[in-house]
């Protein structure tokens, strides 16, 4: 990845932010027809009870209907978009990678739409999880994109000097790709269709690391039978642990991470303020992920808590990206010798 030739034009960075910011927003509708458990209240594809889903009456928008036939609706909007944007960039004489990741993320989404379209028809859980991973992966692709339109992207060697590039860029891509981890872990947890596995917070079942022999799982049972909810399995527990875990480890990881930006930079860059704005959110991740289980997954806070979620890996996309860029810009500047300059100076 290399600084872009391409002159910045604003309106083609303004469309590819729209079209993310559409994204995050159709990752929230999804979110909310998951968490309400009305992703068949449309149970036909690619028509909605048999009309053309852009023909649907809007009288009949009511209950479940409403939001799973407004996702489907918000999905083939992006996934015009995404043509345009393809088409755009392969206009505006970007560099080659830039115009391949159009094309990318137009078939991301093109894949992503008959990826809904078989978890309605198929009835498959593990369809949905992929289907929620790649929209996460898409967004990421439309950042990238968005980053690369603008004139910052051109701007960003300039402007850090003091950042030890390879480190800081390494410490960017492993917590992203932890926060990416993070996301397949929700996705599954959340396509099982079932209550919490865990109830309490910061404890589980009065425990910080939970009983899950077979005697304490029979209470357990026991006690969610009174409470009328579903039984969990030891796996279902330890998923949602290995979500808290891992949860921990990416707040730690960003924080030290955030230390390190701010050490190294000494100026109010794009960078630092990005990693400002990671550390805010992933703390306020955290109280939003003890929100949803205090309010029994309530669906508009556990959409919130997805929603944060793909805020985060956006973030941690764009700085890695804005680092590569760095690293990439420093690597051509070194391989540019002295004496090649002064020989340039006498042309």
């Amino acid at each position: 990845m290399r600084a872009s030739s391409l002159e910045p034009n604003p309106w083609l960075h303004r469309f590819a932010w729209f079209t993310a910011a559409a994204t995050l927003l159709l990752i929230c509708s999804g979110g909310m027809v998951t968490s309400k458990g009305v992703g068949l209240a449309v149970p036909d594809w690619p028509t909605s009870f048999g009309y053309n889903m852009f023909l649907f009456p809007l009288s009949k928008w009511v209950g479940g209907i409403l939001f799973e036939h407004t996702h489907r609706l918000l999905a083939s909007t992006i996934g015009f978009l995404a043509i345009i944007l393809a088409v755009w960039l392969w206009k505006s004489g970007a560099p080659r990678w830039l115009r391949n990741l159009g094309w990318m993320s137009l078939g991301a989404v093109v894949l992503q739409g008959f990826l809904g379209g078989l978890r309605v028809t198929m009835l498959k859980d593990e369809i949905g999880i992929f289907h929620a991973c790649l929209a996460q992966a898409f967004l990421g692709m439309l950042v990238v994109i968005a980053l690369a339109t603008s004139a910052r992207w051109r701007s960003i060697a300039e402007e850090e000097k003091n950042i030890s590039s390879r480190s800081v860029v390494a410490g960017a891509l492993i917590i992203t790709f932890l926060i990416y981890g993070q996301l397949v872990l929700v996705a599954t947890m959340r396509h099982q269709h079932r209550e919490l596995a865990i109830n309490d917070f910061p404890n589980a079942y009065g425990q910080i690391i939970p009983d899950t022999n077979p005697a304490t799982l029979a209470r357990i049972n026991a006690w969610r039978e009174a409470h009328a909810l579903s039984e969990v399995t030891a796996s279902q527990i330890w998923l949602q642990m290995g979500h808290r875990f891992l949860a921990a480890i990416i707040a730690v990881a960003i924080a030290a991470f955030w230390f390190v930006v701010r050490a190294q930079s000494k100026r109010i860059s794009a960078l630092r303020r990005l990693s400002d704005f990671w550390l805010t959110l992933v703390l306020l991740q955290i109280i939003l992920g003890a929100w949803t289980i205090w309010s029994n997954k309530a669906a508009d806070i556990a959409t919130a808590h997805v929603a944060l979620g793909a805020v985060l890996f956006s973030i941690g996309v764009a700085l890695s990206a804005l680092l590569l860029c760095l690293q990439k810009s420093r690597s051509n500047i070194r391989m540019v010798r002295p004496r090649d300059l002064a020989a340039a100076n006498l042309m």
